[in-house]
């Protein structure tokens, strides 16, 4: 344990965020020179608040099954070095899910049942910026290789986890992406403000010198088929994500200036690294609304404020959430609770409990958005009789999720099975119904959390070197039965 009475004698405390006035003018990250720097100077009293709890439910709240108290007693101590490997033990890439991840560790917190909880991904990317920063994160070159192949479909968290554990145990791994740069999502869909690219770039730079191969700008199911991975590969790796975005089929969709979420950010976040693109969907001097409360949707509003909205307005269909945890919602579950992220602080308005009725336009353009408020009556949302109104809208940006992954090219080509939700269906080492085809993150469990998606690229790649080898040599993934209780 850390300080036995640090919980009780040290207030949690986070780093300060750049004045807003100042970072609204430019893309870096909100914190000054990174949140792991930010947050140095007070980060070893902050792990000190970890305390001797006897069963750690912050592990139980981790679906990567963190080793979350023994870094920060490394970090308490001042031995960085130690609380890098244990973090690095179950975790490829802290330095996303510090930035990104919603922490449900710190919702599972033992100090969090009647005080504020130790702040645990605050520490968990102190450790590894700095690890970076010490020059101390380096290639992890396997020492022999089995000479078996394996192709991973998607550059995503699920996907490099997957494909960095594999190219560890020795396999030829090659990473197909059908954007021009790998990440996926991480690169073109979170925006600067969140995680600089940089972040990324160095990532995949270590994975290269570990022997991952990276093909990008190849669309998988049109240039390659499902039947030429099947040739060349010893296995495949489908880690596609959810893409499918849902819609709103609502009068007035088909007007101009009514995009998804997806349009927009991967233009903004091009154009915010010095690219240029042509016809960009920009929230400049207009009027925006963005249909969707959750952090794709907080995303659209942080990028709309640096291109200069007149105004923004988001919108969600459920009540304003209590700023307490709720009675029916007991520690260790993730509360859903008011919560304020960067871009909230920075400008705009929130609104709760109301839904799209109509959209309005003029000349095929889209000039307002025609709202209700509503209630949740017999399982169901109905509007409130007497609360239509209009509010002004020259760009609606759709940020309601996605209902799965992309079926209808390589998925069909190999034979996949989907599941009733219409994922990809897969057992418990991540098999699909077709010989030496294999599903990871979003594209099997649906739209989830980047944690979720590391430990499935982990797991997966447990099941894929078990086939490959006979006995897998990686670290033993979370058992079925663990993430079925964590589910």
């Amino acid at each position: 344990m850390a300080d036995p009475r640090g919980f009780m004698t040290t207030p949690a405390q986070g780093a300060a965020r750049r004045p807003v006035q100042e970072r609204i003018k430019d893309w870096n990250e909100v914190y000054p020179g990174g949140p792991g720097k930010a947050l140095l100077p007070i980060i070893s009293d902050q792990a000190g608040r970890c305390m001797d709890c006897g069963i750690p439910f912050c592990h139980t709240g981790c679906p990567l099954g963190n080793l979350i108290p023994e870094w920060n007693d490394f970090v308490w101590r001042g031995e960085w070095e130690q609380a890098l490997e244990r973090l690095h033990a179950t975790n490829n890439f802290p330095e996303f899910t510090g930035r990104l991840c919603p922490a449900p560790c710190e919702t599972a917190c033992v100090v969090g049942i009647s005080r504020d909880p130790v702040t645990i991904k605050n520490v968990e990317v102190s450790i590894i910026d700095k690890g970076w920063e010490d020059k101390r994160v380096r290639p992890e070159i396997p020492d022999w290789h089995t000479g078996r192949t394996v192709a991973v479909i998607g550059s995503g968290p699920a996907g490099l986890a997957a494909a960095q554990q594999l190219s560890r145990a020795g396999h030829t791994v090659a990473v197909y992406e059908r954007a021009d740069a790998p990440g996926g999502l991480l690169r073109y869909g979170i925006p600067e403000f969140k995680m600089e690219k940089a972040v990324l770039d160095r990532r995949i730079k270590q994975m290269k010198n570990e022997g991952t191969i990276f093909r990008s700008g190849v669309d998988v199911g049109v240039d390659i088929t499902g039947a030429q991975l099947k040739e060349r590969y010893d296995a495949v790796v489908l880690a596609i994500g959810s893409t499918k975005p849902r819609d709103l089929p609502v009068p007035g969709r088909e007007l101009d200036g009514i995009h998804q979420a997806m349009e927009f950010l991967p233009q903004a976040n091009r154009a915010a690294l010095g690219q240029h693109v042509e016809n960009q969907i920009t929230a400049e001097d207009k009027h925006v609304v963005i249909i969707g409360g959750g952090d794709t949707g907080a995303d659209c509003l942080g990028t709309s404020t640096r291109q200069g909205a007149k105004s923004v307005t988001q919108l969600e269909i459920m009540p304003q959430p209590p700023e307490a945890r709720p009675g029916h919602q007991p520690w260790p579950t993730y509360p859903m609770i008011y919560r304020v992220s960067s871009a909230h602080e920075e400008f705009g308005e929130r609104v709760y409990a109301s839904s799209t009725s109509e959209f309005v336009g003029e000349d095929g353009k889209v000039t307002a958005l025609r709202l209700t408020e509503v209630k949740f009556e017999a399982g169901r949302f109905v509007p409130v009789e007497g609360t239509e109104r209009e509010i002004p809208a020259d760009l609606v940006l759709l940020a309601m999720g996605f209902t799965g992954p992309e079926t209808n090219t390589v998925v069909e080509q190999l034979g996949c099975e989907l599941d009733e939700r219409g994922n990809i269906a897969r057992d418990e080492n991540y098999a699909t119904n077709v010989p030496g085809v294999f599903a990871c993150g979003d594209a099997g469990r649906g739209q989830s959390l980047i944690v979720w998606a590391i430990a499935e690229g982990r797991s997966c790649a447990n099941g894929v070197d078990a086939m490959l080898s006979g006995a897998s040599k990686l670290p033993r993934p979370i058992g079925p039965h663990v993430r079925q209780m964590m589910a």
